[in-house]
C-alpha cells in the first residue's frame, strides 16, 4: 500500500492540481488512484474543525475518519493512493484565532499514526504545495471574497505577517512524524510540464512522459482583478445582513465574468 497525501497549503496551486487529477483520470488510472475534497468532506470537515478548536475530541474525530478512508478506498495493485485537500491541513489562516497553519503537523502525525496502524508495511508519502511570491497578499483577498472580513490589508499584512512562513510548517510535519515530506514551489512547479501537479505525479510513481501528455487547466481559482477585490470587500463594509451581503457579492463578481466574456 502506498499513499501520497497532498495536504496543502491553500493559494499554491491546489485548486489547480486537483482540477489536473480530475481531467486526467482515465490517462492517470494505470498509476493513480487519486481522492479529491468530494470524497473526503467528513474527513476535511473534522481537519477544519480541529484547526480551529484544537481540543482532543475533534482530533480523535478526524483520526476515525482517516481511518474509515482508508478502509473504504482499495487502489489497484499497481496504483498509488493520492489524497488531495489543502484543508488536510486545516483552515486558510487569517480567520479570528487560526494565525497560521499550526494544526498541519498535528494533523499529518495522525495521518501518519493512523496509516503505520492500519498498514505496518505500507508507504506513506507527505506533500505540500508552497509558495513565497504573494501568498499573503492571496490569502487576504481569499477572505475578502468567501467570508465577511472587513479588516484592510495593511492590518492583515501585520498582524498574520508569520503565517506566510510555509516551508517553516513543512519542517515541522517532518518533525512530527517518522514519514518522508516532499515540497515544491509554485513559483517552479507551475512553469514545468505537467504544471503544479506534475512533482506531485512524481511521487505517486507517474512517468514523466505520461505527465507530459496531460491536459493542464488554466490557472484555477485566481483572484479577480484588484476594482473587483475592492468592490468585494466595500460589500463586506456595507451589509451587515449575511443573506444582503452573498447577494451583492455574488452580483459583483458576476458582472466581473461578464465582463471578462465581453
Amino acid at each position: 500500500m502506498r499513499v501520497v497525501v497532498h495536504a496543502g497549503f491553500h493559494k499554491t496551486g491546489t485548486s489547480t492540481v486537483q482540477q489536473t487529477l480530475k481531467r486526467n483520470r482515465p490517462a492517470l488510472k494505470p498509476y493513480v488512484r487519486s481522492v479529491l475534497k468530494g470524497q473526503m468532506r467528513d474527513l476535511l470537515h473534522a481537519a477544519r474543525g480541529y484547526s480551529t478548536w484544537r481540543d482532543p475530541f475533534t482530533l480523535d474525530k478526524f483520526s476515525l475518519r482517516f481511518s474509515d478512508l482508508l478502509a473504504r478506498v482499495s487502489p489497484k495493485a499497481n496504483q498509488t493512493l493520492c489524497l488531495s485537500a489543502e484543508e488536510l491541513s486545516g483552515h486558510l489562516p487569517g480567520r479570528p484565532d487560526l494565525p497560521d497553519y499550526g494544526a498541519a503537523p498535528v494533523l499529518a502525525a495522525e495521518m501518519a499514526r493512523v496509516f503505520g496502524i492500519t498498514f505496518p508495511d505500507g508507504d506513506l508519502v507527505f506533500f505540500y504545495s508552497t509558495r513565497s511570491e504573494g501568498w499573503l497578499r492571496s490569502a487576504y483577498w481569499e477572505h475578502v471574497k468567501t467570508s465577511d472580513m472587513t479588516m484592510t490589508w495593511e492590518a492583515f499584512a501585520e498582524t498574520h505577517k508569520d503565517a506566510s512562513n510555509l516551508d517553516d510548517i513543512v519542517d515541522a510535519v517532518s518533525t512530527a512524524q517518522p514519514f518522508p515530506v516532499h515540497r515544491a514551489a509554485l513559483e517552479v512547479s507551475a512553469t514545468v510540464p505537467g504544471g503544479p501537479a506534475a512533482p506531485l505525479l512524481r511521487l505517486c510513481s507517474v512517468p514523466d512522459q505520461a505527465i507530459d501528455t496531460l491536459a493542464v487547466p488554466l490557472r484555477a481559482n485566481a483572484a479577480p482583478d484588484d476594482a473587483v477585490l475592492l468592490a468585494l470587500l466595500a460589500a463586506n463594509r456595507d451589509y451587515a445582513d449575511r443573506d444582503a451581503r452573498q447577494a451583492a457579492k455574488q452580483a459583483i463578481l458576476k458582472a466581473a465574468q461578464e465582463s471578462d466574456r465581453d
